[in-house]
């Protein structure tokens, strides 16, 4: 069962986006939910989702260590990183992709976008940029 990992240190932010990927699940996707950087290198670790979009600005460990620690552990190779995140800033996009992160998505995001980039990660049909119908 492919997972995703939803990473945000604010609620109702955690909570919009799983409304947003919800229908996901009936394609067999389980969603996980973090609220900060430890907790989520915690669930990467033991669960490897498949996809995580991951908040820049949260306690303990920000977005961008938590990325680089994806990035350098050889068994999450194959984890699509999404930033999901409002430093909307060229800088920050930057610094996200040179932490690793596959794309960098701001906030407030496009729900449509939002299902796009997951189905696009996981190989799901119906993501357009993914060749599926849109």
């Amino acid at each position: 069962m492919p997972t995703v990992l939803i990473v945000d240190d604010e609620q109702h932010i955690r909570l919009l986006i799983e409304q947003t990927l919800e229908e996901l699940e009936d394609e067999g996707v389980e969603l996980q939910t973090a609220s900060d950087g430890e907790m989520a290198l915690d669930v990467v670790r033991n669960h490897k989702p498949e996809l995580v979009f991951l908040d820049v600005m949260m306690p303990k460990l920000d977005g961008f260590e938590v990325c680089r620690a994806i990035r350098s552990d050889p068994e999450l190779a194959g984890t699509t990183v999404v930033m999901l995140t409002a430093k909307g800033q060229a800088y920050d996009r930057d610094q996200g992709l040179e932490a690793g992160a596959d794309r960098y998505l701001t906030k407030p995001f496009d729900p449509d976008e939002l299902l796009d980039v997951a189905r696009a990660a996981l190989g799901l049909a119906g993501a357009a940029d993914g060749g599926g119908a849109a």
